[in-house]
C-alpha cells in the first residue's frame, strides 16, 4: 500500500468537500493500493496535527467532525474530544508545518494542499517546496503573486499540481502542460472562466435586466457575498494570469487589462453593498442591454472572456463579442469553456468545456491532483 502524507490548509467549502471526498473514496483508493494519510488540517488561525506525524493520522471520524465544526463556524480547538491530536495557534501553526515538512519532505514525502483563499500561504509554500515537499493548489493567489514567487513555486514541475486553480476540475492545466511539453507552441487562448459571469451573461442575453440577474444569482449562491467580487473581473484575471505565465509570459496581475462591469464610484470602498444592490446595479442595466442588442444585430453574443496571445504578450479580460455558433457563443449557464490554438490545434482548436464551478467539482480536481503525485511516494 502506497501512503501519501498530507497537510490541508483551508477548511472552507472546498477544503471541507475534499475531506469528505477522501473519506468516501477510502474503499476505491484501497483497491488502487494508495492511502491518503491526513496528518494535519489548518485554517487561518490554527492547525490540528496527528499525535505522531511519522506513524499516525487524523482518523476519518476526526476529519468528518472537522467538517461539521467548520461548517457551523466553529474552531478547530473544538476537536478536543476526538482522539489524540495536537493544536497549534497562529505563528506556531506555521512553524509546525515547516517542522513537519523538514521531517517528512525528504524522507517519506509530504504533500501540502492549499484550499484557502489567502495570499498569506505564499511564503510557507515556498519554504516547503525547498524542503522537498509536493504542493497541490486550489488557491490561485500563490500563483498570481509576483512573477518571482510563481517561478519559485513551479521550479520543480513534477512536485506541483494546480488543476483546480483554473476551471475547477476541468483538465485545463493538464491539457496545456501536455501540449507545451510536446513542443507544440500555444499561440492563442480564449476562455470563459467564470461560472458566475457565464450565468449572468447568458441570462442577460435572454433579455433579463442585469440588476435582476445579479440579485437572483446572489440568492442562489452563485455569486460571492458581495457580487462585485465577481463583477470586477479580478477572479477571471487571476486565472488568465496563471495561463499566460504557463505560456511563458513574465507578467504580473497589474499588467492585465481588466474590464470591470461597474465603475469605480460603485466600488466596495465607496458604495455599501446594500446601496449597490438597491440602486447601483440598476444604473448598469441600460448600458449592458445596449451592448447585448448591438452584438445581437451583428449575429454575435456578449461573453465575459479572457484573451491571451503569445506573440504580442496580450492578456486581457472583459466583455467580448463572439459569433452565436462559436464555442463561447453556444455557452449556456455556468459552464466554463477554454479554446486553445496551437500549431497542431490551429484550424480546429482544442475546446475544453464543462462544469467549471462548485465546491464538489473543485475538490474532486484537488483529489485527482494529489493522486497524480503518488509516483513520488
Amino acid at each position: 500500500m502506497k501512503t501519501i502524507p498530507l497537510i490541508l490548509m483551508g477548511c472552507g467549502g472546498v477544503g471541507r468537500q475534499l475531506l469528505h471526498h477522501i473519506v468516501s473514496c477510502r474503499p476505491l483508493h484501497a483497491k488502487q493500493g494508495v492511502h491518503l494519510r491526513v496528518i494535519g488540517v489548518g485554517d487561518s488561525r490554527s492547525l490540528v496535527v496527528a499525535s505522531d506525524v511519522l506513524t499516525t493520522e487524523l482518523n476519518d471520524k476526526i476529519l468528518l467532525e472537522t467538517c461539521r465544526i467548520k461548517l457551523g463556524g466553529g474552531s478547530l480547538s473544538d476537536l478536543s474530544n476526538f482522539g489524540e491530536r495536537k493544536l497549534f495557534l497562529n505563528t506556531e501553526a506555521t512553524k509546525k508545518v515547516i517542522d513537519i515538512a523538514t521531517l517528512l519532505g525528504k524522507s517519506t514525502g509530504l504533500t501540502c494542499v492549499d484550499c484557502s483563499a489567502s495570499s498569506d500561504t505564499v511564503n510557507l509554500l515556498k519554504q516547503v517546496v525547498d524542503l522537498g515537499c509536493c504542493i497541490v493548489l486550489a488557491n490561485k493567489k500563490p500563483l498570481t503573486s509576483t512573477i518571482e514567487d510563481f517561478n519559485k513555486l513551479i521550479m520543480h514541475p513534477r512536485r506541483i499540481r494546480h488543476e483546480s486553480t483554473v476551471g475547477a476540475g476541468l483538465p485545463v492545466i493538464a491539457s496545456l502542460t501536455r501540449i507545451l511539453s510536446s513542443g507544440d507552441p500555444v499561440h492563442h487562448i480564449i476562455g470563459s472562466l467564470s461560472g458566475t459571469l457565464g450565468y449572468i451573461m447568458s441570462e442577460v442575453e435572454e433579455g433579463k435586466p442585469l440588476s435582476q440577474v445579479v440579485k437572483v444569482a446572489k440568492s442562489l449562491g452563485y455569486t460571492e457575498p458581495d457580487p462585485r467580487d465577481d463583477l470586477s473581473g479580478m477572479d477571471v484575471a487571476r486565472k488568465a494570469l496563471i495561463l499566460a505565465r504557463l505560456l511563458g509570459q513574465q507578467i504580473n496581475l497589474s499588467d492585465i487589462k481588466v474590464e470591470s462591469l461597474f465603475p469605480k464610484e460603485m466600488g466596495p470602498d465607496v458604495m455599501p453593498i446594500n446601496d449597490f444592490l438597491d440602486s447601483g446595479v440598476l444604473a448598469l442595466d441600460s448600458d449592458i442591454q445596449e451592448r447585448v442588442t448591438k452584438a445581437s444585430s451583428r449575429g454575435n453574443v456578449l461573453r465575459y472572456a479572457c484573451v491571451i496571445e503569445s506573440s504580442s504578450s496580450r492578456c486581457e479580460v472583459g466583455l467580448q463579442e463572439f459569433p452565436k455558433d462559436s464555442p463561447l457563443g453556444r455557452l449556456k449557464g455556468s459552464d466554463n469553456v477554454l479554446v486553445v490554438y496551437s500549431r497542431c490545434y490551429n484550424e480546429r482548436p482544442l475546446v475544453i468545456q464543462g462544469a467549471g464551478a462548485g465546491n464538489d467539482t473543485t475538490a474532486a480536481g484537488v483529489l485527482a491532483d494529489i493522486l497524480d503525485l503518488q509516483d513520488l511516494f
